[in-house]
């Protein structure tokens, strides 16, 4: 009997995960896609401004080079100002960290952007900051995050069905069944995360060329990036950020379909 009551909770609590992911969908005002997302605007915007502080405090806090940090900034605005996202919901800030060793740079929900000085030290162009930061616009406006937390609250949901379903208490080895559902989760959340990269590519040549920039300059910053992987697990920002083998090429499609006649005279390097 116990049996059969565990996994009737297992499969109830299967259903309940599937039906609200698969319910909530809403399309992109800006992407124009659909996307399963289970949280508004404002609360992407109140929970990224709310971790933005803790965020930082990883890294060092905020940098104190004040002109730096204003040159961050102002890229930033500029890519939004100048460029349809100017209409979006978000509030977005851009923000340089104190971390000269580590490379990276990341978006939180709602417009909390965030550029280490280890990475801003290794780009040698203002076109190649503007790829940088306008490729973690796009993780925003595409609402990346509020997909992978959506995603992320389904496979909690599956997993623990899963070992509501796997584990006996009786027989300890029966723990890996779950911690081995966890993987498979983490894996499927890995996949998505190259997709939301590839978009995000896609909009950053957009937002780059749309601001007066070279979006070449996008396969610069991978270059750049490849060259510093050499040290042990490389580069957190490629760790953070899943670089297929083909990202370099699909830059370049992407630069082809936006500028089929190719790229207007006068842009900035």
């Amino acid at each position: 009997m116990r049996v059969i009551l565990k996994f009737i909770v297992a499969i109830l609590v299967a259903i309940v995960s599937l039906g609200t992911y698969w319910c909530s969908s809403e399309e992109n005002e800006y992407t124009g896609e659909t996307q399963r997302v289970d949280m508004t605007v404002e609360q992407e915007i109140a929970l990224g401004l709310q971790a933005a502080p803790e965020i930082a405090q990883q890294y060092g806090g905020l940098h104190p080079d004040q002109e730096a940090a204003a040159a961050v900034k102002a890229m930033g605005q500029k890519l939004v100002q100048s460029t349809r996202v100017r209409e979006s919901p978000y509030q977005f800030d851009f923000h340089l960290l104190a971390d000269e060793q580590t490379v990276n740079a990341f978006a939180l929900p709602g417009g909390q952007i965030f550029i280490t000085a280890g990475l801003l030290k290794k780009l040698e162009t203002e076109a190649q900051l503007a790829g940088v930061i306008g490729h973690e616009i796009g993780h925003v406006v595409a609402r990346h995050s509020a997909q992978q937390l959506a995603k992320a609250k389904l496979t909690q949901g599956l997993t623990g069905a899963a070992a509501i379903a796997t584990y006996d208490p009786d027989n300890p080895a029966s723990r890996s069944g779950a911690a081995v559902a966890a993987m498979i989760g983490q894996l499927t959340n890995m996949r998505y995360g190259r997709e939301d990269e590839l978009e995000s590519d896609k909009l950053a040549v957009q937002l780059t060329g749309a601001a007066g920039y070279d979006p070449r300059a996008m396969i610069e910053v991978m270059r750049i990036l490849a060259q510093a992987s050499g040290g042990a697990g490389g580069p957190e920002f490629l760790q953070t950020h899943p670089n297929p083998g083909n990202r370099v090429a699909e830059i370049e499609r992407a630069i082809a379909e936006e500028y089929p006649n190719g790229l207007p005279a006068g842009l900035k390097e």
